[in-house]
């Protein structure tokens, strides 16, 4: 691989083509990241990879991925921390029940019927 690199190093219309490509396919993976973040997904593991693969052949994007790396190590100690394992943890589980009350509670109102489909809207009022 590195002789393969090497010779297209040694053409300038093949160099740009090829930092062209790492980078047209490195700006992809990191912008789905960044929409993994806000949306279901695995962003944080996206933008990781954009920023691997950009930082094959840019300096701006090695630096930016050691902040990120650093950045990550900062949050693992943090999310390891017992007190806030254990803060978490009552949090989930409090969500987890006041959810489960308001699913109980709906299907003791109206049954399986879902929200559009309701036609007596009394318990709203």
């Amino acid at each position: 691989m590195k002789r393969f690199r090497e010779s297209i190093r040694r053409n300038p219309v093949l160099n740009t083509a090829w930092r062209a490509g790492v980078f047209a396919v490195g700006a992809t993976v990191l912008a789905g990241g960044l929409v993994m973040m806000v949306t279901p997904g695995p962003g944080i593991v996206g933008i990781v990879l954009g920023l691997a693969v950009l930082a094959t052949e840019f300096a701006w994007a090695q630096t930016a991925l050691h902040r990120a790396k650093a950045a990550a190590e900062r949050a693992k100690q943090k999310a390891l921390d017992p007190r806030k394992r254990r803060r978490n943890t009552a949090l989930g589980a409090t969500g987890g029940v006041l959810a489960g009350a308001l699913v109980v509670g709906y299907l003791a109102a109206y049954g399986f019927d879902l929200p559009w489909n309701v036609e007596d809207l009394t318990f709203w009022n």
